[in-house]
């Protein structure tokens, strides 16, 4: 069988090749896109991990369990030593000390700031109703908070025949201008909303990403989603099946198109293995040492410089 990990090289080649020069909205920056594409992982073949380039996995396991959490405060990955949602807490705090209303200080202080100050975390660390708190504290018109990923949980151990298993993170009430002034996500969800199948007794998991920075943010979402499916399969009583990866908007960044060719000369390694503490069956049980990567054996790390997309 052909390694999966040719599927990203090939999309990274397919956008080089063929995609639309667009400019992102706040930097100007020059991308290249195409739109409507899929990838498959079939998890009996190894954890996707993408070894052409080593993968902060750390990253990916705390973010995730941050996610689990409902939490929307980057406190819980301060503290973890998790830095990856940092400039978008950072963003709306630089601009208010250019405005003169707060202290300036530089994104590492402002970092350790965050891990050290209860209260100056409450005030700057939120990054409003993102990914988490939509997954399990959706809010609705009447009061209530829906947990969508407890109910699909619940179902899918019920009712595994049953289609309708899908988790968003796309709630309107918290988007751009459709949100009420200073009530808006950091930043809209990229990976949107994620639905379940079972078949066969193996649990399959689509994710409908509709942007995709296809150099820096997409191998974690491979594997974040990839670890997501494992942790709901083994909470459910499943055997994994695939991890299906659809995109809408998938783009490489100008200041990637470098790093992207250094990394499409390599040959893709053996994917390894993922275990999880077999003793967990609570989707809420999960802490960072749950979880072991064995036999990952990637190239070294390829640097790039994230873009802070979002706003309006």
């Amino acid at each position: 069988m052909k390694h999966p990990e040719y599927q990203y090289l090939e999309l990274l080649s397919d956008i080089l090749d063929n995609g639309a020069i667009k400019h992102e909205f706040n930097t100007g920056i020059e991308i290249k896109s195409v739109f409507g594409r899929q990838m498959r992982f079939p998890l009996s073949a190894g954890f996707p991990l993408l070894t052409t380039k080593k993968v902060f996995l750390r990253g990916i396991v705390t973010e995730l369990l941050w996610f689990l959490k409902g939490d929307s405060n980057i406190k819980y990955l301060v503290d973890n030593n998790v830095h990856i949602w940092d400039d978008w807490a950072y963003k709306p705090y630089k601009k208010a000390a250019e405005e003169g209303k707060v202290p300036e200080m530089a994104q590492e202080e402002f970092a350790q700031k965050i891990k050290e100050d209860e209260e100056f975390a409450k005030e700057w660390g939120e990054l409003g109703p993102v990914y988490g708190r939509q997954w399990r504290k959706w809010k609705t018109s009447d009061g209530r908070e829906i947990d969508q990923l407890a109910w699909v949980i619940s179902k899918l151990k019920s009712h595994p025949d049953r289609k309708h298993y899908v988790v968003s993170a796309w709630n309107p009430e918290f988007i751009y201008e459709m949100a009420l002034p200073g009530k808006s996500m950091a930043i809209p969800p990229c990976h949107t909303f994620f639905h379940f199948n079972v078949a066969d007794g193996k649990l399959n998991c689509q994710l409908y990403q509709r942007s995709a920075d296809m150099f820096l943010g997409v191998p974690f979402n491979i594997a974040s989603y990839a670890l997501l499916t494992l942790i709901i399969a083994q909470v459910t009583g499943y055997e994994p099946g695939d991890f299906v990866h659809t995109f809408g908007d998938v783009h490489i960044y100008g200041n990637h198109y470098d790093q992207v060719k250094e990394q499409m000369s390599r040959e893709p390694r053996p994917f390894p293995i993922m275990k999880i503490n077999p003793n967990k069956k609570d989707v809420d049980a999960f802490v960072p040492e749950d979880f072991e990567i064995v036999g990952y054996d990637p190239y070294p790390p390829i640097k790039g410089e994230i873009t802070v997309v979002g706003g309006f």
